[in-house]
């Protein structure tokens, strides 16, 4: 890919991000909150997070709304996500594998889902892990619908949740930390989250 190419994408990316933040002012800038976090968990290209930040902290007092909002309308978009691929999978798939994510991508998904089931979901949930992929593919998948829901739930809600609780205690202090780390902090805490996971598991087996 060129160089050219890879400047129009992120000015595309930049675009999208500006237009999304400068609604955070709007008089219905909750019910856009909503329906971008609808959009995210099945076809939009960035996370509602980037509307969320803004609007909490213009009125840190209703963070805790912002995020019931976020985490409402992207479990909703997740649902609606999930029967895109149970339903419908055999007419948008070619829309999707061209221009919403990578055909690679999708297949090493299905391997996640064989080996980890309801984690693979609550970790795309939590992380910047594209959470559209997973939405989809539980329903091409046959991933238990039940099983989908609860994990979109607390990792979706882990996530918006714990961008609130920050927004709320420290403000516009910690704004730029979340913006460049709260990333890597949430794959860390995964990694972590996952490893005692697994070495419960092996103590378990072996007692």
């Amino acid at each position: 890919m060129s160089s050219h190419s890879r400047l129009s994408y992120w000015e595309i990316h930049r675009r999208i991000y500006n237009w999304v933040t400068a609604f955070a002012h709007h008089k219905h800038a909750s019910l856009i909150l909503f329906l971008i976090s609808i959009a995210e968990s099945s076809f939009f290209p960035l996370a509602p997070d980037i509307l969320q930040i803004p609007m909490t902290l213009e009125r840190r007092e209703r963070c805790w709304f912002y995020a019931t909002i976020t985490l409402v309308g992207s479990v909703l978009g997740g649902i609606i996500g999930y029967f895109i691929g149970k339903l419908t999978w055999y007419f948008t798939s070619s829309f999707f594998l061209t221009h919403v994510f990578n055909p690679k991508l999708f297949e090493e998904v299905e391997k996640l889902y064989q080996a980890w089931g309801f984690w693979a979901v609550f970790v795309a949930a939590f992380t910047p892990i594209p959470y559209k992929v997973f939405t989809i593919a539980a329903g091409v998948f046959d991933v238990p619908f039940f099983e989908f829901v609860l994990a979109s739930i607390i990792g979706r809600g882990a996530r918006f949740f714990l961008v609130a609780a920050l927004l709320h205690h420290y403000g516009a202090r910690i704004k730029h930390g979340i913006e460049k780390y709260f990333n890597l902090l949430t794959i860390v805490f995964v990694v972590l989250l996952l490893g005692g996971y697994l070495l419960l598991k092996m103590t378990t087996r072996n007692s």
